[in-house]
């Protein structure tokens, strides 16, 4: 278990409400997008983590990570708040429980000052929280005495890992996943757009299940798993580095922008638990079960290769490490 703090002012009520975490990827510039160590964190995240919302001074609630940080459109519940965000950012599905005793850090900075994480604090030394941090790992001894503070509420959280759901209403709750929502809409708007021609539209559907022309393009590059070897077309599946709902219709059948994988392959690649460095390196994300993918196919006690890579394979991977790969970047 890892420990969280996040700083919620502008849509505390949505995301605590509604049982997540929502980041843009990056933060908006004059010259463009620019790092955020903070959105970064999102994408460590893992399930089980104990998150502390903080908003207005006060510690309000904590929850409890459902699992791990995904890619996703800013959520419409935002309304107009963070209108300079991008569009498409990061998500983590979270067990929030409104506290009882809410806590304001600044009556107790003098015992937690000596606790604050000497890098990324979400908190100055004088308590007051700071406004340009989104989300921060704290220390276990940290979190242990805010859990003090807080009382039977924190030990309850500790002791289930699962605190009750603010939102409990079942016809409110997506009974699909985030993800398989959007790319659904993205596919009826292609299917809905009759200046795409027919064959070309049934292609681009196709692809998003990995198969149909993208599979065929792919199987020009490539002949059988890159990590377990399987070469029976039936047991492989093309899978993106761009995502299908990243790319473009071009890229969505490029050829270049696919790998073959077995389905638990394809699976731990598209939602980033694993990736693969332009030298063919074999790469797993910090929030990996390293016993599962062992299970699962991928050797995770020593180095793997899994070969070359085109070019164009390339530029796609570097896509794939900077924005699916559960693996903050340092900058």
């Amino acid at each position: 278990m890892r420990f969280w703090w996040v700083n919620q002012n502008q849509t505390a009520k949505q995301e605590i409400s509604g049982g997540f975490l929502w980041s843009p990827k990056a933060s908006r510039g004059r010259h463009g997008d620019r790092f955020n160590r903070y959105y970064e964190n999102m994408r460590e995240v893992a399930p089980g983590d104990l998150i502390f919302s903080f908003v207005k001074t006060k510690i309000q609630a904590i929850g409890i990570a459902r699992g791990y940080c995904y890619e996703c459109p800013k959520p419409g519940v935002f309304g107009t708040a963070g209108s300079y965000w991008n569009l498409i950012g990061w998500k983590v599905d979270v067990a929030f429980a409104t506290l009882t005793q809410k806590i304001r850090p600044k009556d107790h900075i003098d015992r937690i000052r000596p606790l604050l994480p000497s890098e990324g604090s979400p908190l100055r030394t004088t308590g007051d929280g700071k406004e340009v941090v989104y989300l921060a790992e704290i220390p276990e001894d940290m979190a242990r005495l805010l859990g003090m503070l807080i009382g039977y509420e924190f030990d309850q959280a500790m002791a289930s890992n699962q605190p009750q759901l603010v939102n409990e209403d079942p016809g409110v709750i997506d009974t699909l996943p985030a993800v398989a929502q959007w790319e659904l809409h993205l596919q009826e708007e292609i299917q809905g757009d009759d200046k795409i021609p027919e064959t070309e539209r049934l292609a681009l559907v196709q692809a998003r299940k990995g198969q149909g022309l993208f599979k065929k393009r792919v199987l020009k590059l490539e002949d059988c798993c890159r990590v377990t070897r399987v070469n029976r077309i039936e047991h492989l599946r093309a899978s993106h580095c761009r995502p299908w709902r990243d790319s473009s219709n071009p890229e969505r059948l490029d050829g270049e922008n696919g790998l073959l994988l077995t389905p638990s392959i394809d699976h731990l690649f598209d939602r980033g638990f694993i990736s693969f460095e332009d030298n063919g390196r074999l790469v797993i994300a910090p929030v990996a079960d390293l016993p599962s993918l062992q299970k699962m196919g991928v050797e995770t006690l020593s180095p793997v290769n899994v070969g070359h890579f085109t070019e164009g394979q390339k530029r796609y991977l570097e896509y794939h490490r900077n924005h699916v790969f559960l693996c903050r970047r340092i900058s």
